[in-house]
Order: C-alpha cells, then sequence, then structure tokens
C-alpha cells in the first residue's frame, strides 16, 4: 500500500502548509481514524440518470464507499464513504446573479477535488463563488466525519466531526466539531467547536454551544476516534446500511406513491408510511417513520419513530427520534432531536430548528407553531432560554441577547431569508410536483443507474483507484 502511504502523506502536508499560521497539525487526525487497509474493502459508485451532465475524472485517487452524481473530477485525493453529490450544479449558458450583477456560465459546473482527504463527508448545492461559477473547488482540505460541504468551496482548510460550511467561502480555517459556518467568506480563522455563525448583509446571529456539554455528544482529540452519543448512536446502526451496500437488489415491503422516492441504498426498518413527492436520499434510516407528503430525509438523516405531517425540509444530517413534527418545519443541518417515551417532543408547524441544534428530553416539551429554535434544550426552561417567535423576530432590529444567542440587526431580513430558502429547498425536492410542473430531486432520483468502480485489490497499488475517464 505504498502509493496510497505516500498520497496520504502528500494530502497531510499541503494541509498542514496552508494552515502553518495557526500551527495546526492535521496528521494525528487524518492517521487515527482511517486505516489504511480500509481503502481496499469498499466499492465506489456513480449514478447516470437524464437529467445530469455526465462527466466523472478520477485520478491517482482512492475513493472507498463513496457516491458521485453529475460531473465530477478527483484528483490526487483520499475519499472514504462520502457522498459528492452534483444534482445542484450550475448549467452550461445559466445565469449566476451574486449582488444584481449577472454572471453567464460558458460551461457546466463541476465539482473539483484536489489533494484533499475526505472521511464520510457530504458534498451537495453548488459553487456560491463568483469569482469561479463553473468550479466547485476542494482543495488541499481535510474533513472528518460527517461534516457538510454545502455550496462552499474551500481550499486549505480543517473540517472537524459534525462541522458544516454552508453558502460559504472558506479559505486557511480550522473549524472545530459541531461548528456552523455561514458568512459568505472565511479566510485565516479558527471556529470554536460548537460554535454557530450565520451572517448576512443586513444581520448577524451567533451561538456556541456549552464545551462540556458538547463532549458528551461529539469531542475529537488528536491521535483519537472520534467518541460521542453522535458517533454512538449512528455505529450501532451501522450493520444496516451493509446489507443494502452489500445488495443488488433490496425487496421492501414499502408502498412508494406518485412523485416519491427512495434510494437503494436508505435504510427502511418497521413500519413506515409516505406520502406523494417524498424524497428518502441514500444514507437515509428510516424506521417506524411517517413522511407526509413533500417531506424529506437527506443524506445521513435519522427519521426513528417519528411522524412529519408534510413539507418538511429535514437537512443533511439531521437526527430525529420520537418526534411529533408539524407541517412546514426546517430542521438545520447536523441537528439532533430525540424526545423519549416518556418525554414527549413536539414540534408545530412552520417551526424553524436552526442548524446544529441539539435537543435531549428529560421531560415532555411541546414547541409552539412558528418557533425559532436553537442551542440546547432538554427542558421547558432551556426552550425559554432558546427559542423564541418568528413573528417577534421579525419585528426586531439593532442587537438582541436571549440568553446564549446573540443576533444584531434586521430580523425581519433574517426572517424572510429563512422563508425563501425554505421554499427553495422544498421545489429542488420535488415537494411541488403536479405532472410535468416542478420537477425536482424525488421525481428525478426515479429514473437512476448505480455503476460500481473497484480498487486494486494487492501491492504497491492497492487500495487506489485507476485513472478512469467516464464521458457520455
Amino acid at each position: 500500500m505504498k502509493k496510497l502511504s505516500d498520497l496520504r502523506e502528500r494530502i497531510e502536508n499541503r494541509v498542514n502548509v496552508n494552515l502553518r499560521e495557526m500551527d495546526f497539525d492535521v496528521r494525528p487526525f487524518l492517521q487515527a481514524l482511517v486505516p489504511l487497509e480500509q481503502f481496499a474493502k469498499f466499492y465506489a459508485f456513480y449514478g447516470l440518470t437524464p437529467y445530469h451532465p455526465l462527466h466523472f475524472h478520477f485520478s491517482n485517487s482512492t475513493m472507498a464507499g463513496s457516491y458521485f452524481l453529475g460531473k465530477c473530477v478527483v484528483e490526487h485525493s483520499m475519499i472514504y464513504k462520502s457522498d459528492i453529490r452534483g444534482d445542484e450544479l450550475k448549467s452550461k449558458h445559466d445565469d449566476f446573479l451574486f449582488d444584481g450583477l449577472k454572471i453567464p456560465l460558458h460551461d457546466d459546473e463541476v465539482i473539483h477535488i484536489k489533494d484533499s482527504f475526505l472521511i464520510k463527508t457530504l458534498v451537495h448545492n453548488f459553487s456560491h463563488d463568483p469569482e469561479a461559477p463553473e468550479e466547485f473547488l476542494i482543495q488541499n482540505t481535510a474533513s472528518l466525519p460527517y461534516a457538510n460541504i454545502h455550496g462552499s468551496p474551500v481550499e486549505g482548510s480543517f473540517l472537524g466531526p459534525f462541522s458544516t460550511i454552508d453558502l460559504t467561502t472558506v479559505h486557511d480555517t480550522v473549524i472545530g466539531e459541531f461548528a456552523y459556518l455561514q458568512t459568505g467568506e472565511m479566510a485565516h480563522h479558527y471556529v470554536a467547536p460548537g460554535q454557530i455563525w450565520i451572517s448576512g448583509p443586513h444581520f448577524d446571529f451567533k451561538y456556541r454551544h456549552d464545551p462540556q456539554v458538547l463532549a458528551r455528544y461529539v469531542r475529537q482529540e488528536p491521535g483519537q476516534r472520534t467518541e460521542g452519543e453522535f458517533i454512538d448512536f449512528i455505529e450501532s446502526r451501522e450493520s444496516d446500511f451493509e446489507e443494502v451496500f452489500n445488495s443488488v437488489t433490496i425487496s421492501r415491503d414499502l408502498d412508494i406513491p406518485a412523485g416519491a422516492s427512495v434510494s437503494h441504498y436508505a435504510v427502511v426498518k418497521g413500519e413506515c408510511t409516505l406520502g406523494e413527492n417524498v424524497l428518502v436520499a441514500q444514507r437515509a434510516y428510516l424506521e417506524n417513520a411517517h413522511l407526509g407528503q413533500g417531506a424529506n430525509a437527506q443524506e445521513n438523516c435519522y427519521i426513528i419513530d417519528s411522524r412529519l405531517a408534510g413539507l418538511n425540509v429535514t437537512a443533511h444530517g439531521v437526527k430525529i427520534i420520537r418526534a411529533d413534527m408539524g407541517e412546514k418545519v426546517f430542521v438545520g443541518f447536523n441537528s439532533f432531536l430525540r424526545g423519549r417515551a416518556q418525554a414527549e417532543l413536539k414540534v408545530g408547524g412552520g417551526c424553524v430548528v436552526m442548524p446544529h441544534t441539539i435537543v435531549d428530553l428529560e421531560e415532555a416539551v411541546e414547541v409552539p407553531p412558528g418557533t425559532l429554535l436553537w442551542g440546547f434544550v432538554a427542558n421547558a426552561a432551556d426552550l425559554a432560554q432558546n427559542s423564541m417567535p418568528l413573528s417577534e423576530l421579525d419585528k426586531m432590529t439593532g442587537d438582541v441577547i436571549h440568553g446564549k444567542m446573540i443576533f444584531t440587526g434586521s430580523g425581519h431580513e433574517f426572517v424572510h431569508a429563512f422563508s425563501h430558502r425554505i421554499d427553495h429547498i422544498l421545489e429542488a425536492n420535488g415537494a411541488y410536483w403536479r405532472g410535468e410542473e416542478k420537477r425536482g430531486h424525488a421525481q428525478s432520483s426515479q429514473d437512476i443507474s448505480f455503476n460500481i468502480v473497484q480498487p486494486y485489490p494487492e501491492g504497491d497499488l492497492k487500495g487506489m483507484y485507476p485513472t478512469i475517464d467516464i464521458r457520455p
């Protein structure tokens, strides 16, 4: 496995050069999490549909257990059990709008991963960098388990486990575990673990999880595996995914109605029911779950013993356990919502659960309709400190401090931005599909075929993939 070892060293050195100002060394993290032998054990696979431009180019790389869709180029990189989902990339002759400027594209956009190490990472959406609208670049970057790179070109950076960069161009930055960043651009910065930071032209939202509370759920030390309840929760269900990834066909006793789709690479257990236009993505997990019309479960989502009324946006990495979710509830990236048999969770319609929120109940809690929810909630007192009616925030201007949350700017602009984004996500997912109108991911995913590629099984090249160029 000499070539594989050399490749890892090359990536480590390139990332470390970018992070030298912060004296940050990625090597202990990358060498502890995935033994090199693992890269020879799993195939990679890519999807073909009639709706997405086709071009896959893989060279001097390893891609064990990873999934690709849309135009993707991978060079000198190690990608392990990651989802590179290019179904929202911009198309040739589209106009990219930025600050009132119309930027026409001269080619289809491509996800370009170079000199990077991605471990169980989700890459989705399209580049929001106006300086390079045709290329969604991930370069000289290391990303740990269950991080999300969402519409965010990134170079020379480190993403801790369960972190998210969202619609933000990131350079030479360290992002701690379970941190969420949506600021448009970030360079030469250290984002603390559990920091939630959303910044727009007219508002700024900040909250940071208590480090001692966060350590119970996720913690990452150099030279150690990722630990905490989030990882324990996922690993206890890994065997269910092994079955679907090892099977060419899956037999499910599940009625899939018109306009809905369930990925071959999703787990469905127990009594599950789906409404029309539901989207269940690969690596999603459903158990005794009801998803009403237009609801979705994105990659790395777990919905267990729960009911979603309909038009629910369940973003990448969300876990919902023993909860009753009202209609059109938005739950942001990597949020963890857990009710219990004697501590039920009810979330009213029209609520917005901020990304990286933790609700882990010790008593029954009911979130009123139209509420903004963030932070950590275990009981009614926590709910009072970590929530606010959206209608109240809509009227606020200036500085607002509510518990540990700090908001600055126009509440109206903040509420309007979230409302617009939720509708955009629902439309993109196909929740509003009627016949041939408003086709989205749920409908396009019905016509998809999967093709697998294998690594070298032995020798110096063991675990590496041959150079592959796949075109129409």
